[in-house]
């Protein structure tokens, strides 16, 4: 009975020791899209206001912005601001697509 047990346990102990050890492993997604609480408006001030060409740095400020437009057009403290008129003309102006949400 006692050389039954010590091979058994022997058995065991080449079982454990030949099992290759856990391994964690995790995926971490890095999000590359912005904020999308508040409209930076950098640069493009009275452009946006008056209908008239946004300037380089606005245009600019506006395509890094381009992955929010969903976001700002479902926010109701700024969609009257994302869809409006000079919203559209900017974006145009900019070469940049009006979102289809």
């Amino acid at each position: 009975m006692k050389s039954t047990t010590q091979v058994v346990f022997i058995a065991f102990v080449v079982v454990l020791v030949s099992s290759p050890p856990q391994i964690e492993s995790r995926v971490v997604v890095e999000s590359t899209k912005p904020p999308c609480t508040t409209i930076d408006l950098t640069g493009c001030w009275p452009e946006l206001f008056d209908g008239t060409k946004p300037s380089t740095q606005c245009c600019g400020t506006l395509k890094a912005q381009q992955p929010c437009y969903c976001d700002f057009i479902k926010n109701p403290a700024l969609q009257k601001f994302a869809t409006s008129r000079e919203a559209h003309l900017a974006l145009g102006f900019c070469g940049i697509p009006f979102p289809t949400c």
